[in-house]
């Protein structure tokens, strides 16, 4: 799993500059919000943010920070799914999602026990993602990830339900986020 793909992929879909004005993150350059680049340093103007520094944000704070290269260890296609969930919902629902797909899927704990839901990747949710793939192999990664995907996509519509506004992106959440 190469964490650089993953970043060149994440800022091809999100494009360059922007500021809708239905999007409450503000002005965001290569998907990184305003909030996000003041937080880490960058004070010019968000047209001016330099990719490299956008690259080095994706890396630290959707990548390592929420340990999502362990869960490549494991997972490849599970992780490379929480970096673009996190990076558009925030990792801490990327990981909820996770841990709540593998509650469902452990057969009322008989594959391993249910995890806390406490959105955070630590020892207990890298044990029980390592117990569910070594009983259901690359196929069972393939229903893990529709899982979380079935879970982004009913925050999606949520997210438009809630929000009007949010369904002049719901279109393309939908078609560049989920599958």
């Amino acid at each position: 799993m190469d964490i650089s793909v993953l970043i060149d992929e994440v800022i091809a879909r999100e494009g360059g500059y922007s500021d809708h004005p239905a999007d409450r993150g503000g002005p965001t350059h290569f998907g990184i919000t305003q909030a996000v680049a003041r937080a880490n340093g960058y004070s010019g103007h968000m047209k001016a943010l330099p990719r490299p520094m956008a690259e080095a944000i994706y890396r630290q704070l959707y990548w390592e920070s929420p340990g999502y290269g362990f869960v490549a260890e494991i997972a490849p296609l599970i992780a490379a799914e929480l970096f673009d969930t996190g990076v558009n919902m925030g990792t801490a629902t990327a990981t909820g999602f996770l841990q709540r797909a593998l509650n469902a899927l452990n057969r009322n704990q008989k594959d391993y026990p249910d995890l806390k839901v406490d959105r955070a990747v630590g020892a207990k949710t890298l044990a029980a993602l390592g117990a569910f793939m070594r009983l259901r192999g690359k196929q069972g990664e393939a229903v893990l990830l529709k899982a979380t995907e079935a879970l982004q996509g009913e925050r999606y519509l949520s997210l438009a339900e809630s929000r009007p506004a949010n369904e002049a992106f719901l279109y393309g959440w939908l078609a560049n986020r989920i599958g």
